[in-house]
């Protein structure tokens, strides 16, 4: 018995230590001498981005997200087909998060300083502070020093990523695989506040949720006839809906109060406070934008820390979408 409890530790401190590693291995300047300028080329393509199309807000946070949740923070997600990209759960990824990291990587190369210098990962872990910011979410420092993976599989993806019908219980696990806690869990959940959905993604809730009755219970009912009319039977299925139905354009803690008042458009958003385990955790972000802002930059930082490949690790891509 004691044998036992001896090597749970020891597996416990090993992994604590080797988070601890790669979390020293990526740190902000990583690039002061390489490339100085580089977090404003990346600001300034990135706004140019944005400013054609609201899109690339939400695309590019969703981008980072997927990435990191496969195969760890990589940028494996950008690597052309066959690749992770053929997966249904990623064919949804809207092109303006991709289009972005290529823009912001040509105009990086573009500065003789930093050519091939810099990594498609930190590039769009970047990217995604700036659409952040764009949005008037929360400021933060980004810890730099990522390599770029060679491997991107479909079946990598099978079972990797949070479905729109989880529980609390099916969240916790897969964030905890990623050393994400519940509330880290919750505060990621808050980007949903600039986020879009497709109707097929939704449907069952406002159309056949069960044989009992047609409408999810939990579900405000004014919201899901609202639902019906953007979301008709036999809707077109490109057709997107904002997942927060009041200020989807503002980076901001409105999805949590949505979700006090029974408007979170996925099972998987309404169970955070349907389930009295993390009901407090919403009902405090919704009472304060300020301890929202503060948990989601300690979320996304560790967000960005899983998986790492830094050092010798992975390559620096000179093309985004193709392994050197």
């Amino acid at each position: 018995m004691e044998k036992k409890t001896n090597q749970a530790i020891f597996s416990i401190f090993s992994l604590l230590l080797f988070s601890s590693c790669v979390s020293a291995q990526l740190r902000t300047g990583f690039y002061q001498r390489s490339c100085p300028n580089l977090e404003n080329i990346v600001r300034n393509a990135v706004r140019q981005k944005f400013q054609q199309t609201f899109v690339t807000a939400p695309a590019t946070l969703r981008l980072f997200f997927h990435d990191c949740f496969v195969r760890g923070c990589d940028a494996s997600i950008l690597l052309a087909s066959p690749s992770e990209r053929d997966h249904p759960d990623d064919m949804s990824l809207a092109g303006d998060g991709f289009d972005t990291v290529v823009k912001a990587k040509q105009a990086v190369d573009r500065d003789p300083n930093c050519r091939n210098k810099v990594s498609c990962a930190d590039i769009l872990a970047l990217a995604t502070r700036e659409v952040v910011v764009l949005t008037g979410g929360p400021s933060y420092p980004v810890e730099l020093g990522r390599r770029d993976g060679r491997l991107s599989t479909k079946a990598s993806v099978q079972h990797s990523l949070p479905q729109p019908g989880f529980n609390l219980n099916q969240l916790n696990t897969m964030f905890n695989r990623h050393g994400l806690s519940q509330t880290d869990m919750i505060a990621l959940s808050g980007a949903h506040t600039i986020g879009f959905a497709h109707c097929g993604k939704f449907s069952k809730r406002i159309y056949s949720f069960s044989p009992k009755t047609r409408i999810d219970p939990s579900l405000n009912r004014g919201y899901a006839f609202q639902l019906r009319q953007m979301c008709p039977i036999r809707v077109d299925p490109r057709i997107a809906i904002n997942m927060d139905p009041t200020s989807p354009r503002t980076f901001d803690n409105a999805y949590f109060k949505n979700l006090q008042q029974g408007r979170g458009l996925f099972t998987s958003d309404q169970v955070l406070f349907t389930d009295r385990r993390s009901r407090a955790t919403v009902n405090m972000f919704a009472n304060s934008e300020g301890a929202f802002r503060q948990a989601f930059i300690s979320a996304i930082t560790k967000l960005g820390r899983v998986g790492v490949k830094t050092g010798n690790a992975g390559e620096i891509r000179r093309d985004c979408s193709r392994v050197n």
